[in-house]
C-alpha cells in the first residue's frame, strides 16, 4: 500500500506504555504516532479496540499437522502452506518462524520432506505473502546424517534460528517411563514393535552423537547471525552444556530452578503459550506463568497451537502481568533476539507497520484487522464486536 492510511482511537500498547492515539502509515512504514492531520486517504475506526505490534512466533511445529493432519495422511504442502498462512495471520501472528525437525524419519521430520518444505518457505522471500515466514530448523542432536543438508541451509541464508533437542526416550521431555513410546504411537500411528524398534535406534545413535560436528555446526550459525537454542534443559548441568554451544535461548525448561538458572546466565528463556492458556504444562513440568511472574521467563511462543499466542498475552494481563510487558514476550522479545528488532516488534516511527487491531468478544481476545507491512492481509471487522 502505498497510500496513506491511519488506525484511529486504538489503544496502542507500546513498549513500555499504552496510549490513546492513532497511529498513520505510509508506504508500508509506521509514518507517525499521534492525532492524524486527515491527510490519510483511508482510515481503521480501532476505538474500544488495542492495537498491537504483530505477532513474532519463534517456535511452532504446527505446519507439520496442516501438511499430515492424521499419521500417514499427506497432503500437498502447497495447499497446507497457503491456508496455514491464512489462519495464521487470523490469530495476529505476523511473523512464523516455522519449527522445522531434522530428526527420526518419521513423518515431516525426515529430511526429504523438511528440505522439501524449506524450499517452499524460501520461496515466498521477496515475494508476495500475507506474513512473513522464517524457518526455525530443530536438530536432533542423535540425528547423525542431516549435518550436510543443515550446514548448506545455513551457508545458503535459509534458515532463521537453530535450536538443538534430545527427545530420546528417558531424557528431557520424555524422562518419564514410557512417555516417548506413548507420544510416537499417537502421532505416529505405529504399534508397539515398530516403536520399540524406534527406541532401539535412537538408543544406539545416542552413543554416537557427534558433539564436536554439532558445535562445528552452531558455531557455523552464529557466525552467520544466526540465534542457536536449546530444548527441554532439565538441570543445571544441561543449560551449561547448552551455553557451551553458544546457545542463547532456553527453551521449555522442565523446571523452574532450570529457568532461573539459565536465566541467571544471560539466556532468554522461551515458554510455551499454549502452558498459559491452559494453566499447566500437559507433561507436569514447569508452568509457564509461574516463570513469568517470577520474572525468568521473557519469551512466549505458541509451541503447537498459533491461536493461543494472543490469548496467552490477556491471560498474563488478567493475573497480573502489564499488557505492555505481555505483549513485548511476544514481539519486542522475540525480534531483539532474532536480531530483527529495528524493522519489527514494536509501535515505533520507522519500523515495519506490522500492527493487529484487537477486540474482545465474550471476553475473549480476536482479531479484527491484521496489516504487514501496511498492507491490511486480514480483516474480521463485521464480525467482531467489542
Amino acid at each position: 500500500m502505498n497510500g496513506r492510511l491511519t488506525i484511529k482511537g486504538g489503544r496502542l500498547v507500546l513498549p513500555d506504555r499504552i496510549i490513546h492515539s492513532d497511529v498513520t502509515i505510509e508506504n508500508g512504514k509506521i509514518l507517525s504516532i499521534g492525532d492524524n492531520d486527515g491527510s490519510a486517504q483511508s482510515a481503521i475506526d480501532a476505538e474500544g479496540a488495542w492495537v498491537l505490534p504483530g505477532l513474532i512466533d519463534v517456535h511452532c511445529d504446527a505446519i507439520e499437522k496442516e501438511v499430515e493432519p492424521r499419521p500417514n495422511t499427506l497432503f500437498p504442502m502447497e495447499m497446507a502452506f497457503l491456508n496455514f498462512e491464512r489462519k495464521l495471520a487470523g490469530h495476529g501472528i505476523t511473523t512464523m518462524l516455522h519449527s522445522l525437525s531434522l530428526g527420526v524419519g518419521l513423518s515431516l521430520r525426515g529430511e526429504h520432506l523438511v528440505a522439501k518444505m524449506i524450499e517452499l518457505i524460501s520461496s515466498f522471500q521477496g515475494q508476495p505473502a500475507m506474513i512473513r515466514h522464517g524457518v526455525h530448523l530443530r536438530y536432533e542432536v542423535s540425528h547423525l546424517t542431516g549435518f550436510d543438508l543443515a550446514s548448506r541451509c545455513i551457508a545458503e541464508g535459509l534458515i532463521d534460528y537453530l535450536s538443538l533437542m534430545d527427545h530420546a526416550p528417558g531424557v528431557g521431555q520424555y524422562h518419564r517411563l514410557g512417555a516417548f513410546e506413548r507420544y510416537v504411537m499417537k502421532n505416529q500411528g505405529v504399534g508397539l514393535d515398530e516403536v520399540k524398534a524406534i527406541v532401539d535406534e535412537l538408543q544406539g545413535r545416542r552413543s554416537l552423537v557427534d558433539w564436536d560436528r554439532l558445535r562445528a555446526l552452531t558455531a557455523e550459525a552464529r557466525s552467520r547471525g544466526i540465534a542457536v537454542a536449546s530444548h527441554d534443559d532439565d538441570s543445571e548441568a544441561a543449560v551449561d552444556r547448552s551455553l557451551s554451544f553458544g546457545a542463547s535461548v532456553s527453551e521449555f525448561p522442565l523446571s523452574l530452578e532450570t529457568a532461573a538458572y539459565a536465566a541467571s546466565r544471560g539466556m532468554d528463556i522461551c515458554v510455551g503459550a499454549p502452558n498459559i492458556v491452559r494453566g499447566g504444562s500437559h507433561d507436569g513440568n514447569m508452568n509457564a506463568a509461574d516463570a513469568i511472574r517470577s520474572k525468568t521467563a521473557n519469551m512466549i511462543c505458541s509451541d503447537y497451537h498459533p491461536a493461543s499466542l494472543l490469548h496467552a498475552v490477556f491471560e498474563l494481563e488478567a493475573a497480573g502481568i502489564p499488557l505492555e510487558e505481555a505483549v513485548a514476550m511476544a514481539s519486542l522479545v522475540p525480534a531483539r533476539m532474532l536480531g530483527r528488532e529495528s524493522e519489527i516488534g514494536s509501535i515505533a516511527e520507522g519500523k515495519q507497520a506490522d500492527l493487529i487491531v484487537v477486540r474482545k468478544t465474550r471476553g475473549v481476545p480476536i482479531v479484527s484487522d491484521t496489516l504487514v507491512n501496511g498492507n491490511v492481509v486480514f480483516t474480521a471487522r463485521p464480525y467482531v464486536r467489542n
